[in-house]
């Protein structure tokens, strides 16, 4: 709990001294046909993630070792993963400071990602989704690294509105403290903890702020940071045993969940764009938060509604799951239901 309200209480600090730095310098996001905001808007927010993140485990690990007489064993991956979100820090940097060419951006994610199944950390078995077990390396490979490009992008394009993608993570940062906590795993329960603290400080200047005085957007250093940090839970979650950590049943369903959401919009924006002629990548307003926007909703009231889906996917999903049905078809029941409020949402918007 004290790293956990010192990430908070630190971000809270530190969000002023950036937004100043910010009208200072005009480093603005400023709005254009295909975004929401209206003003020029304080963009960095998302710098004091990573460093406010480190003092956290910082002071975390200081009680776990004097306080509590607890062991934190650090992997191998531990340390790649410090790498490899460095990495991504910085490509989230440059791109808000200056500008990153899409390619550029993919190129370093993609070197990143690859880290991972480097040093062993992969999606090695599906568990019975679409009647898939043991993957075998060359399959093992591309899929997690895809798995890591998908989650990290899906968390920068849903940041469209205010809150929407700060508040996304502070639930799966807090399911994954939890989870985490549970099986002993203190490293990672403590990484989501701190990251999640520092995401809430930031939350209010960018939900509740006002525009001209103290609101900020997070920027590409933020929600790039925050995706990577997701990918590596999700990817270290499933995975079917680790040091002392016991395979869980249901810890690939549950990391599908947590991340279901922003991925699939992801994938449903880029087929449609597709279908279309488009590029997978030009910018559009076709995510879920445009399309519920489109129906009247404000700003905040799309926020509550895709919260809303979020939780109610997750008790569905833990139901469905308890009940015994199988993991592939509650797959599936994600998708058509994601799919059905979509059309409906669309059809509704259409008629406005």
């Amino acid at each position: 709990m004290i790293p956990f309200i010192t990430c908070i209480i630190l971000a809270l600090i530190a969000i002023p001294f950036v937004i100043r730095m910010c009208y200072k310098h005009e480093l603005y996001d400023m709005p254009n046909g295909r975004k929401i905001h209206h003003f020029a808007i304080p963009r960095l927010g998302g710098i004091i993630f990573m460093p406010i993140t480190a003092i956290g485990m910082f002071v975390g690990l200081i009680i776990l070792s004097k306080g509590h007489n607890e062991e934190v064993e650090f992997y191998l991956s531990s340390y790649l993963m410090v790498v490899g979100a460095m990495l991504i820090y910085i490509i989230g940097l440059i791109d808000d400071l200056k500008g990153l060419e899409a390619s550029h951006k993919f190129i370093i994610q993609t070197v990143a990602a690859l880290i991972f199944p480097v040093c062993n950390l992969m999606i090695s078995n599906l568990h019975g989704l679409f009647g898939i077990y043991e993957l075998p390396l060359w399959a093992s490979y591309p899929i997690t690294v895809f798995t890591i490009l998908l989650i990290v992008n899906a968390m920068n394009l849903i940041d469209g509105i205010d809150g929407l993608s700060s508040s996304l993570s502070i639930l799966i940062l807090l399911v994954f403290a939890y989870l985490f906590h549970q099986i002993g795993a203190l490293l990672f329960s403590l990484l989501s903890i701190c990251l999640c603290g520092a995401i809430i400080g930031f939350f209010f200047y960018n939900f509740y702020g006002n525009i001209g005085k103290n609101k900020i957007f997070m920027g590409d250093t933020g929600s790039l940071f925050i995706g990577f940090v997701i990918a590596y839970l999700v990817i270290k979650y499933q995975m079917k045993g680790w040091g002392d950590i016991e395979y869980r049943d249901g810890a690939l369903l549950t990391s599908i969940t947590l991340v279901f959401i922003p991925c699939i919009d992801v994938v449903r924006v880029a087929l449609a764009r597709l279908l279309k002629g488009k590029k997978m990548f030009s910018p559009d307003k076709t995510h879920i938060h445009h399309v519920i926007m489109n129906m009247g909703l404000t700003m905040h009231q799309t926020l509550y509604t895709i919260l809303i889906l979020f939780i109610v996917l997750g008790v569905i999903n833990w139901g469905l799951y308890v009940g015994g049905m199988l993991i592939t078809w509650i797959f599936l029941i994600d998708i058509l239901i994601y799919s059905s409020f979509v059309w409906c949402a669309e059809k509704i918007g259409n008629t406005k």
